[in-house]
């Protein structure tokens, strides 16, 4: 089974995304961290379906989800969770030199 590595933010991201659509209707906050837990899987089993992010930072890769965009690095036995954000969102302003 391959490793899936989150940093702490990636955890803040996910309660982040939980809580605002959990105002609404927690069942859905629910369905959507377990299609972000099952789509981290998939990841982690084929890391090469996502688009190459290099811009950003060199080898980090995104795949969107719903609204949502997962930027992960290939690691050995897996991958790394590096943040889980909003598509809305300025992504370049969240990447600096420290990713």
């Amino acid at each position: 089974m391959p490793v899936i590595l989150k940093r702490p933010i990636v955890i803040q991201d996910l309660a982040e995304i939980w809580e605002y659509i959990a105002t609404d209707n927690e069942l859905r906050a629910d369905a959507l961290i377990d299609t972000f837990d099952w789509k981290f899987q998939e990841l982690a089993e084929c890391p090469i379906i996502g688009k190459n992010r290099d811009e950003l930072y060199r080898g980090l890769m995104s795949l969107p989800i719903g609204r949502h965009i997962v930027f992960y690095l290939n690691v050995p036995d897996g991958i790394e969770i590096v943040r889980v954000l909003h598509a809305a969102r300025d992504v370049s302003f969240q990447f600096g030199p420290q990713v």
